[in-house]
């Protein structure tokens, strides 16, 4: 089949690679009809991670069930499914209690599995025209028959319940004001999440125009963080106290407020001095224990200067980690059902699998308005 392979940093091809097959009875095989580029997919494609060459990549993937193992119940060959990233078991201890992200059975010695992504297990990712899913009657998802939203159902296998996920970590409830650092694909759905759960307010804080512009459109305040101090600019909208609640859907590859160098924990720090006494923080945003293009010896260990004492002083709460997807997914596919919501206003362009290189490099640059792609193998889209 073909896929995306990562050959070195800034570097990925579509090649031929070995079809997936049934190794389990609880497997079934998908075949891809759209497969998401994601923010955590570059930290890879740029050399930030521990990555070897040759890992197929993808994680958001949704397509059409192929070939069921003789131990599934609950899928038919036909069925239209997407996957969370998270590859989980369904028994372990973290699975029955919901925190399918930390799964203790797929990924021996490491909690939590996913697709194609390093450190997260054998899992063959789903840029590609085939994807292996284990423990399939746990982890697909099923979606009505047909093409109808397409790209918003592939938004269920990450950056929506992500977005969602981190306005859960900082317990958004109707009627408060929130501020959403960074707004890329995950920010976005960051913000929109807030929107939903009835925030009163919401501040999305970025640099690049394009992205700053669809926050506007969703109904969010955008703040360019090169114009001056975020915190100052909210409190200033916020009566001088900040704002109830904050998200970091940013992560380590942060960038000092004047754009001109990276700070690892910049966003920590101004959602501190943004987010009022008493306040809370959801932080869905990735850091990682090793990063090998860290700015200084601390960051490229994970360790990050973090201002806990004046988060002590204010007596703010933190959560922390990766979503759960199947937490919330079936919630928002029957959102984009009723016609609640409608996460696919990101998506800027929908692509072959054939052009993926030169989707991973203009995503990466952030240039001609590329905020999330969509692959589509098997089929020649126009750009």
């Amino acid at each position: 089949m073909k896929a995306v392979v990562y050959e070195k940093p800034f570097s990925v091809a579509v090649r031929e690679v070995e079809d997936p097959r049934i190794q389990h009875p609880n497997d079934v095989l998908v075949r891809v009809t759209s497969s998401a580029i994601c923010g955590s997919d570059l930290h890879m494609y740029e050399g930030r991670t521990a990555a070897e060459s040759g890992i197929v990549f993808g994680h958001e993937n949704l397509g059409i069930v192929e070939e069921v193992g003789s131990g599934v119940a609950s899928l038919s060959k036909g069925d239209r499914v997407v996957m969370p990233f998270n590859v989980a078991c369904g028994f372990c201890k973290n699975c029955l209690a919901g925190r399918t992200g930390f799964c203790l059975t797929v990924n021996p010695g490491f909690a939590g599995g996913a697709y194609g992504y390093v450190a997260m297990g054998p899992y063959t990712g789903g840029q590609a025209e085939l994807l292996r899913v284990p423990y399939a009657d746990f982890n697909c998802l099923k979606l009505p028959p047909g093409e109808e939203f397409e790209t918003d159902f592939v938004l269920l296998a990450d950056i929506f319940p992500t977005g969602y996920h981190g306005c859960e970590l900082a317990q958004v409830t109707p009627g408060e004001s929130v501020a959403v650092f960074g707004a890329g694909p995950v920010g976005l759905m960051a913000a929109y999440s807030a929107l939903l759960r009835g925030a009163s307010k919401v501040f999305s804080v970025d640099r690049v125009p394009e992205r700053l512009a669809k926050a506007e459109e969703i109904g969010a305040i955008p703040i360019d963080f090169t114009q001056g101090d975020p915190a100052e600019r909210i409190k200033e909208q916020t009566g001088g106290e900040g704002t109830d609640k904050g998200v970091d859907a940013v992560g380590y590859q942060a960038q000092a407020h004047d754009a001109s160098h990276e700070e690892p924990a910049v966003v920590l720090n101004t959602l501190v001095e943004t987010v009022r006494p008493t306040g809370m923080l959801g932080i869905p945003g990735l850091y990682v224990p090793s990063d090998p293009g860290g700015p200084d010896e601390h960051a490229k260990h994970g360790q990050l200067l973090v201002s806990i004492g004046k988060m002590f002083e204010k007596g703010q709460q933190m959560g922390t980690g990766q979503c759960n997807v199947k937490r919330y997914n079936r919630q928002l596919r029957d959102l984009i059902i009723a016609g609640r919501a409608k996460p696919s206003f990101v998506v800027s362009h929908e692509l072959p699998l054939d052009q993926a290189p030169q989707a991973y490099e203009k995503f990466d640059q952030r240039i001609e308005g590329y905020t999330k792609v969509v692959l589509h193998p098997g089929h020649a889209l126009a750009a």
